[in-house]
C-alpha cells in the first residue's frame, strides 16, 4: 500500500469514527429531549386531570353542604349541622386550591372569578335557611331553600362548573395527542439510532476486518524483509565501526601533527621575547647616537631612555608576543581536549554497581571551595542507584555541576540542586540552576563540538557538553536542556538503571 492511500485509509477511518461519535451524541440528545418533553407532556395531562378532579371535589362538597342543611331542617339533629358547617369549611378552601391549579391557564382563571361569587350567595342561603331553624322556624327556612334551589346562584354554579369541564377536556384531548406524538417520536428516534449504531457497528467490522488481512499481509512481508536484516545490519555496525575507528585515528594523527608546528611556534615566539631587551636596547642607543648627545658617564652607563615613537612600537611589539602566546595556549587545549576525546572514545566502559549520592557528594566536596566563592549552594535530593561506568558518571555530573557553577548570574547567591526519579527502567536525573540560563535558540548549538553560546566571559573550549552528551548516548541514555534566559537551566539525563555492555559500548 502507497503512503498516499494508507494516509486515505486512515483519514477516512477517523472520519468514520467521527461521524459515528456524532450520531450517537446526537441520538443520545434527541432522546433526552424527547423523553423530557414525554415527561412534560404527561406532566400536563396528569394536572388536566388534577383540575378536572378539583373542580368535582367543589361541587361535591357544595352538594354535601346542601344536603347536610335540608337535613338539618328537617330533623333538627345536631349532626347534620355539624357535617354542614364541615363541609362549608372546604368550600373556600377547595375555590383557592383550584385557583392555584389553573394559575397558567386565564381561561379557567376568569372562569373561577365568575363561580367565586354564586357559591358564596349560595352558602349565605344555606346560612340562613339555618337560622330559621334555630329561630324554631322549621317551615319558614324550608321554604326558603325550596326557594334558594330553584335561584340564578344554583345555575350559575353548574353553567360555569360545566364550561370548566369543558375547557379542561379540550386541554386533555389536546395535551394526550401532543404525549402521544411525543412518544412516538421518541420511539422513532430510538428505533432509527438503533439502526444506524447497527449499520455502524457492521461498517466497523468491514473495516477491521480489512485492517486485519492488511496487517497479516504486512506481517508476512516483514518477515520476509527480516530474513536479510540481521545480515543487513552487522554489516552496517562493521562499516560504522571501521569509519569510526579511522575518525579517531584521524583526529590523534591530526592532533600530533599540529602539535609539532605548534612546539616550534612556541620556541620561536620565547625567543623573540628573549631578544626583544636586546632589539629595543640597540634602538635607544642608535637613537641616542643619532641625536649626537652622548649619555653621561660614559658609553657603559647609557640608560634605555626611549622616544615616544620607539616606546608605541616596544607596546606594540608586547602586545603582538602576548596575542600569540595566547593564541598558542589556545590551541594547545584544543589539541589536548582533542586527544582526550579519542582516547576516551577507545576505553572499554565497566558496568559496575554505583551509589549515586555517594558519587554526586564526593563531585560536590571537590567543587567546595569554588562554590563558597560563588556564595552557592548545593543542595542533593534522594538518588537512585545505577549499575552503570563509573568514571563515566563522575565525567558527566563534574561537567555539569563545574558548568552551574561557573555561569550563575553575579551578585546572586546560587541555587543548584540535584534530584532524581527512576520510571520504565530508567533513572532520570535533573541539575537544576538559577544561573544566566540559555536562549532557546542556542539549546542545540551548545551539544556541538567547539562551539559555545551566550556571553565568552569563562574559560572553556566548547568540548564539555559534547562530551557529556557522547559519554550519556554510550551509556545507553538520552540527555537535554530546559532554559529561558536570565532563569536558570534545568539539564536532564535518562540513563538505564542496569546497563550492561553492549555494541553500542564497543562500536562508539
Amino acid at each position: 500500500m502507497t503512503p498516499d492511500a494508507a494516509r486515505r485509509r486512515a483519514i477516512g477511518q477517523v472520519l468514520l469514527l467521527a461521524a459515528g461519535f456524532l450520531v450517537l451524541v446526537a441520538i443520545s440528545a434527541m432522546s433526552v429531549i424527547l423523553v423530557n418533553r414525554a415527561r412534560q407532556d404527561n406532566a400536563l395531562v396528569v394536572h388536566t386531570i388534577e383540575v378536572e378532579n378539583q373542580i368535582s371535589t367543589l361541587l361535591l362538597q357544595i352538594r354535601r353542604a346542601e344536603s347536610a342543611a335540608r337535613g338539618y331542617l328537617i330533623t333538627s339533629e345536631p349532626r347534620f349541622l355539624a357535617e354542614h358547617e364541615a363541609a362549608t369549611a372546604t368550600i373556600l378552601t377547595d375555590i383557592d386550591e383550584l385557583a392555584t391549579l389553573v394559575g397558567d391557564n386565564p381561561v379557567q382563571l376568569d372562569n373561577l372569578k365568575r363561580l367565586r361569587l354564586p357559591v358564596e350567595a349560595r352558602l349565605k342561603e344555606f346560612s340562613r335557611a339555618i337560622d330559621f331553624v334555630k329561630r324554631n322556624d322549621i317551615a319558614g327556612g324550608i321554604a326558603m331553600l325550596r326557594e334558594a334551589g330553584a335561584s340564578d346562584s344554583v345555575l350559575l354554579i353548574n353553567d360555569i362548573a360545566n364550561a370548566m369541564r369543558a375547557e379542561e377536556d379540550r386541554l386533555f384531548a389536546s395535551r394526550t395527542a401532543t404525549a402521544d406524538r411525543t412518544q412516538w417520536l421518541a420511539s422513532l428516534v430510538t428505533v432509527a439510532g438503533s439502526g444506524l449504531v447497527i449499520a455502524l457497528a457492521g461498517i466497523s467490522i468491514f473495516l477491521v476486518r480489512r485492517s486485519a488481512r492488511a496487517r497479516d499481509s504486512a506481517e508476512v512481508l516483514l518477515r520476509d524483509n527480516n530474513l536479510n536484516l540481521e545480515a543487513t545490519v552487522d554489516e552496517r555496525t562493521a562499516d560504522l565501526r571501521e569509519a569510526n575507528n579511522e575518525i579517531q585515528r584521524f583526529a590523534y594523527i591530526v592532533s600530533h601533527d599540529l602539535r609539532s608546528p605548534l612546539v616550534n611556534i612556541m620556541g620561536f615566539t620565547s625567543e623573540l621575547e628573549e631578544l626583544r631587551a636586546d632589539i629595543f636596547k640597540r634602538i635607544a642607543v642608535l637613537g641616542r647616537a643619532g641625536a649626537a648627545s652622548p649619555a653621561p658617564g660614559g658609553a657603559g652607563e647609557i640608560e634605555l631612555e626611549l622616544d615616544a615613537e620607539d616606546k608605541q612600537l616596544s607596546q606594540d611589539y608586547s602586545e603582538a608576543l602576548g596575542f600569540i602566546k595566547s593564541s598558542i595556549a589556545k590551541m594547545d587545549r584544543l589539541i589536548t581536549a582533542i586527544l582526550n576525546l579519542t582516547r576516551e572514545g577507545r576505553r572499554e566502559f565497566e558496568p559496575v554497581r554505583i551509589d549515586t549520592r555517594d558519587l554526586i557528594e564526593g563531585i560536590v566536596a571537590t567543587v567546595a571551595h569554588q562554590a563558597a566563592e560563588a556564595e552557592a549552594r548545593i543542595h542533593i535530593e534522594p538518588l537512585p542507584n545505577i549499575v552503570s561506568d563509573r568514571l563515566a558518571l563522575e565525567q558527566i555530573f563534574s561537567n555539569l555541576i563545574d558548568n552551574a557553577l561557573k555561569y550563575l548570574k553575579p551578585g546572586v547567591p546560587g541555587a543548584i540542586s540535584v534530584r532524581g526519579r527512576t520510571k520504565l527502567g530508567f533513572a532520570i536525573f535533573e541539575i537544576t540552576d538559577n544561573g544566566r540560563g540559555i536562549d532557546p535558540k542556542d539549546h542545540q548549538r551548545i551539544f556541538d563540538l567547539f562551539r559555545r553560546a551566550g556571553t565568552q566571559d569563562k574559560p572553556g573550549q566548547g568540548i564539555g557538553l559534547a562530551h557529556v552528551r557522547a559519554l550519556v548516548r554510550r551509556l545507553g541514555g538520552t540527555m537535554s536542556v530546559s532554559s529561558e534566559l536570565h532563569s536558570g537551566s534545568t539539564f536532564t539525563i535518562t540513563l538505564p538503571i542496569s546497563w550492561t555492555v553492549s555494541n553500542r559500548n564497543r562500536d562508539t
